[in-house]
């Protein structure tokens, strides 16, 4: 769960927006940190087999979840990354992608 500014938003609603893009062949969606609401919504996907990642793509996602979602779910930003991190089992290691971002905090939300 991503807490922003009091408010609890849940990631597999922000994914399962994403998955029905057709640009889009993997996401994950977590908190990072943000001075003024404790967290923001950011995005990691694995851009489909034809899609070339890049700021046009991440603004056609974000402007795809805003009509889609309310306004605060949307997520402030979208990285690409080549192949999520799974284990053999196919579960999604969310940890690896957030942890870089949460690095030299004393605090997590």
């Amino acid at each position: 769960m991503i807490i922003s500014g009091g408010v609890n938003i849940y990631p597999a609603e922000i994914e399962s927006v994403l998955f029905r893009h057709p640009s889009v062949g993997d996401a994950a969606v977590f908190g990072v940190p943000d001075q003024e609401w404790g967290e923001q919504v950011k995005a990691v996907v694995e851009p489909g087999a034809s899609a070339i990642a890049g700021p046009d793509l991440a603004e056609a996602l974000i402007a795809f979840c805003c009509e889609n979602l309310a306004g605060y779910k949307c997520p402030r930003s979208i990285d690409f990354i080549d192949a999520l991190p799974r284990d053999p089992n196919g579960k999604l290691y969310k940890r690896r992608l957030r942890d870089p971002y949460w690095a030299g905090r004393k605090r997590r939300i």
